[in-house]
């Protein structure tokens, strides 16, 4: 396959940051989880204080800011912030940084970056429509809001943090409009994408589905979807 890019796009809790890790995984491929960059770069305008309006301040920060993945881990300025991002506060306030343009124009930047050097399987909320619109393939994983809200509760449990899924449901929704409805590259399947509506299916056959469309094998213990 002589792609650089797999693209997979869709909302909070669709499951493509996991699915997109076992494409990597089985395609040998570097996996490039973009919202983990917005969430680093929300982490460190709030550690340092910097108002979310102040984009002079922004700007400046980016410009001495590093992120690298190693081994499916960001770093931050040479630190594994991988996962102090999955907080609550940033779960609140990612959405509003990720919709300022400068911090998404120089994202965009290095994740072009990223898979001019090596072919990698990005996901994210607009890697087919902006990041990679030319990306040979291109995915959009979708699941209803309650299915999302479930997932995100079991995955919270796992780490001890018990939160009423009412109020992820909640959360989950306002994602979502604010997601869609940004002016700066809006969350949205593009024209030419495979759309997968995961809500009945587990990451198995997820994977095997995308696998299949790719072309390539799936492997042996993962055979009778």
């Amino acid at each position: 396959m002589n792609a650089k890019c797999i693209a997979i796009d869709g909302p909070a809790g669709s499951g493509k940051s996991t699915i997109a890790k076992e494409i990597a995984k089985l395609l040998n491929w570097t996996y490039i989880d973009t919202g983990a960059m917005y969430r680093a770069i929300t982490f460190k305008i709030m550690a340092e204080g910097i108002p979310f309006e102040d984009i002079k301040g922004i700007v400046s920060m980016l410009e001495n800011t590093r992120l690298d993945f190693v081994k499916s881990k960001l770093f931050l300025d040479g630190k594994d912030v991988s996962s102090e991002i999955r907080s609550e506060i940033i779960d609140k306030n990612v959405s509003a940084i990720s919709s300022i343009k400068e911090i998404r124009s120089k994202l965009v930047e290095l994740q072009r970056e990223y898979a001019n050097s090596h072919p990698v399987v990005m996901d994210g909320r607009d890697i087919g429509t902006v990041v990679f619109p030319d990306a040979e393939f291109k995915f959009f994983l979708t699941a209803s809001p309650k299915v999302r809200a479930k997932r995100r509760h079991a995955q919270l449990l796992e780490r001890g943090i018990s939160i009423p899924i009412e109020k992820i449901l909640s959360e989950i929704v306002e994602r979502d409009h604010k997601d869609s409805t940004r002016e700066i590259s809006p969350l949205k399947m593009a024209s030419d994408a495979f759309l997968i509506d995961t809500d009945k299916l587990d990451i198995r056959q997820v994977v095997s589905v995308i696998m299949i469309h790719l072309n390539m094998p799936v492997p042996n213990a993962w055979e009778g979807f």
